[in-house]
């Protein structure tokens, strides 16, 4: 049986290895779907036959069960951007008949790729995936070689396996140094409080390409890091303590919203007054920075819309009824121009989208 041990059944995998296609293709096949290239159907029925193929009709009702189900992966539960976009995905999965397994990779990439693991096992139809680091960190890589449906969000770029839905963090930072440099700031700390993050790292190459594009006279520092929330808190304090005002920064520009409360308790802390001595603009708004005082200027990340898009993205590819490249979707985020940043009466804009 090309193989195949006498005392060994054959498997979907065993199959798809002999048809040189993937295994979801082969259940494709098996299933029905129409969508399917005639000559990979021909291959997959010709290995069938070969191998002598048989569907365990167990395990095929616990496959048929569990394709309602969709797993999500997401970095930290604890976080607001998180928590609002888990609750996205679940409404949007249960809409569309669904049930959604969450879990939280705290952070680490190795943890990622293990949950990764156990939504395979636990026969998901497809997982939806924000990464600790990338598209190319550890979670990812293990979803293509486990051959997984999935999606990946927020912390991705375009990828040749999988489609990605994200924010424009690139063109929300732009309009950012628009909005600053537009107000004559010449000299801008951007603060980001993680060096893993791709959208982190994404703000910041928007952000300092624009300005300088603007004015190349335009100074940035920047202050990234991993440390703990007391080193940081440290290293914000020690930025400003200097006894020359022109050798420190007229802006800041925080990359996260835990960014934002950072410098702006360290501000408050050393009485540096916000806009009058220095202007703040943070990325991710939420509740507190439109009622603390001074309200705090803010690009708002669509999360709802990151959600929807991400989980009809998922199920276009499970259900077959997309095909091709993967896709990389770019969600417009919304800059609210506040006290902070010196500009309240401006209206609020979108930002990015493509």
């Amino acid at each position: 049986m090309s193989g195949i041990s006498d005392q060994r059944r054959a498997t979907i995998h065993d199959v798809a290895r002999c048809a040189g296609v993937s295994a979801a293709t082969v259940s494709k096949v098996l299933r029905g779907v129409s969508s399917v290239r005639a000559e990979n159907a021909r291959r997959v029925r010709d290995a069938v036959d070969r191998l002598g193929y048989r569907m365990d009709p167990l395990a095929s009702g616990l496959r048929n069960e569990q394709r309602r189900i969709i797993g999500a992966v997401v970095p930290d539960l604890k976080s607001p951007f998180f928590g609002a976009l888990v609750t996205g995905l679940e409404s949007a999965a249960e809409a569309a008949g669904y049930t959604m397994i969450v879990a939280s990779s705290r952070e680490s990439e190795t943890r990622e790729a293990d949950l990764v693991a156990r939504m395979s096992d636990w026969r998901v139809a497809g997982t939806i995936l924000a990464p600790v680091r990338s598209e190319s960190g550890l979670g990812a890589q293990r979803m293509r070689a486990l051959d997984m449906h999935a999606v990946l969000v927020d912390r991705a770029s375009a990828n040749d396996r999988f489609d990605t839905v994200a924010a424009d963090n690139y063109a929300a930072s732009c309009g950012v140094a628009d909005l600053l440099v537009g107000d004559g700031h010449r000299h801008v700390l951007l603060h980001g409080a993680t060096r893993i993050s791709k959208a982190v790292r994404t703000r910041l190459e928007g952000f300092t390409a624009r300005a300088t594009a603007l004015d190349p006279r335009v100074r940035i520092d920047t202050l990234l890091s991993d440390d703990a929330v007391d080193v940081q808190r440290l290293a914000i304090s020690a930025y400003f303590d200097t006894p020359k005002a022109d050798a420190r920064a007229t802006a800041v520009f925080s990359l996260s919203q835990h960014s934002t409360l950072l410098v702006l308790a360290e501000l408050r802390r050393r009485a540096i007054r916000v806009p009058d001595e220095v202007a703040l603009v943070g990325f991710d708004d939420a509740e507190w920075m439109q009622t603390t005082w001074p309200s705090i200027t803010a690009v708002a990340q669509p999360v709802d819309a990151i959600a929807e898009r991400a989980v009809h993205v998922l199920l276009a590819r499970i259900e077959g009824t997309t095909g091709g490249y993967p896709v990389q979707h770019l969600e417009p985020c919304v800059l609210h121009a506040r006290q902070s940043g010196g500009s309240a009466d401006e209206p609020s804009r979108h930002v990015g989208g493509g």
